[in-house]
């Protein structure tokens, strides 16, 4: 089963998905007339919450929309999947990261304008936005095969299974391996258990307590993981410009790449950063469409920073640490061993047990996130009375992710990220006309201070 999934995860992320997600997310930047370029200041006021509307319909406001929508990108996508890209593909695929978040912000700005844009509502009557109401309420009924088979996937794509997996990894590699305790079987099942604990006091409160939690815990994660990063590049600072230069030569050489095929070296960057950004997944638009706002481009503007902030910044200091101190090399770990392995070395005793505590806020924040996600989807295909069975699904899955192999569960993820991102990548180039004809109405008013 396993050698499976790694085939499927392989296959099903070859050129078509790539020029589905690239080539779909080049288009709607020019579409877009480059608007993350041109408007990334106005994104950062609307970030302010300048333009907040508490009487507008939805849940949670922008702000909290997008600490919900960061603390599931802005996770172990950045610490471990970074690593996972060097390790597969070298320093070259964070290259393909970065023009995948560019693409990526201009994906984000159609999907969540029309998140707003196309609302739905549950069977308990709930105001509910997302891929799968955008399909059927702007492409029609005749669509809503796509909405289905999006919601499928993310019941299983959004389990917390990776991030389970790689907090037991750290878990026993920082605090028990030095310890002597031993990796048995038995101890992971401990910390599964452990975890599934503490994510059932916050999931089980819905997506208020989820917002709630996200947005204190989000830039406390940032902030420390920042320090910690830029700590570790101000003592190597004179390296800084060799290995940016080399991420850049390496990106269209691909030596570190298997075979040397610089193609290869793309589909690891845009796999490892649909991963780390999710842009075009369509995991995004979920939380974005409970957001209260009644200004659809606004909310688009909101999301498309969520990128910038995760790959851009976030993504390429990791990817500096990793290089910087010469791991990526010289060791055979993988994932986020890999990163802590780059932490421990640059600043030995006290690396790992910082990179320890941000990996736990990490993945425990995407941990609450993702059930969000799953939850709207089993609501969609199965009704609000019924969604909270999925909660109970899911604390189960953490366990089950706590023990299994590591390429088994990113592939598992992999496989189903590349289905949800068909229906979601379809319904927003349909749709992108609407939102370009809404963006100039937008500005318009704007600029005739009608807002």
């Amino acid at each position: 089963m396993g050698d499976f999934i790694i085939s499927f995860a392989n296959w099903i992320w070859g050129t078509p998905m790539l020029l589905l997600l690239m080539g779909g997310g080049m288009i709607l930047l020019i579409h877009s007339g480059f608007v993350p370029f041109r408007k990334i200041g106005h994104a950062i006021s609307l970030f302010k919450g300048k333009y907040d509307d508490d009487l507008a319909p939805g849940q949670i406001t922008s702000f909290q929309a997008l600490s919900s929508a960061i603390a599931a990108t802005v996770g172990l996508g950045n610490i471990s999947g970074v690593a996972i890209a060097i390790s597969m593909g070298g320093p070259g695929a964070i290259f393909w990261m970065w023009v995948s978040a560019f693409v990526g912000m201009a994906t984000k700005f159609y999907s969540c304008s029309l998140a707003i844009m196309f609302r739905g509502k549950d069977s308990a009557g709930v105001v509910q936005g997302g891929p799968m109401y955008v399909i059927e309420e702007g492409m029609g009924k005749k669509w809503k095969f796509l909405s289905i088979i999006f919601s499928l996937a993310g019941i299983v794509g959004l389990l917390a299974i990776f991030q389970a997996n790689q907090l037991s990894a750290v878990f026993r590699a920082v605090i028990l391996e030095p310890s002597g305790i031993s990796s048995s079987e038995t101890t992971r099942w401990i910390i599964g258990i452990s975890m599934m604990i503490l994510v059932a006091t916050v999931i089980l409160g819905g997506i208020q307590r989820i917002a709630s939690v996200a947005s204190k815990l989000v830039p406390f994660m940032v902030g420390l993981y920042f320090v910690t990063v830029l700590i570790i590049v101000a003592k190597y600072v004179g390296d800084v410009p060799d290995m940016l230069l080399k991420i850049v030569t390496d990106a269209f050489t691909g030596e570190a790449a298997a075979g040397g095929v610089v193609g290869a070296v793309i589909v690891t960057g845009a796999r490892r950063a649909a991963f780390s950004n999710e842009a075009g997944i369509g995991t995004a638009p979920m939380v974005h469409g409970a957001s209260k706002n009644r200004e659809p481009i606004r909310e688009g503007l909101i999301a498309m920073l969520g990128p910038f902030i995760d790959t851009i910044v976030v993504c390429t200091l990791t990817a500096l640490v990793i290089m910087l101190t010469g791991v990526w090399q010289s060791t055979e770990a993988d994932g986020v061993r890999l990163t802590l392995e780059a932490f421990e070395t640059a600043l030995p005793g006290i690396g790992k047990y910082l990179l320890m505590t941000a990996v736990l806020i990490f993945a425990l924040s995407t941990m609450f996130t993702y059930s969000y996600y799953g939850h709207k989807c089993f609501n969609y295909l199965f009704g609000a009375k019924r969604a909270d069975f999925y909660n109970y699904f899911y604390l189960i899955t953490i366990v089950a992710g706590a023990v299994a192999s590591l390429e088994v569960v990113v592939s598992l993820v992999d496989g189903m990220y590349a289905i949800m991102a068909i229906p979601t990548m379809i319904s927003t180039i349909y749709l992108a006309p609407k939102v370009r004809a809404a963006y100039k109405d937008y500005f318009r008013r704007m600029k005739n201070q009608e807002l």
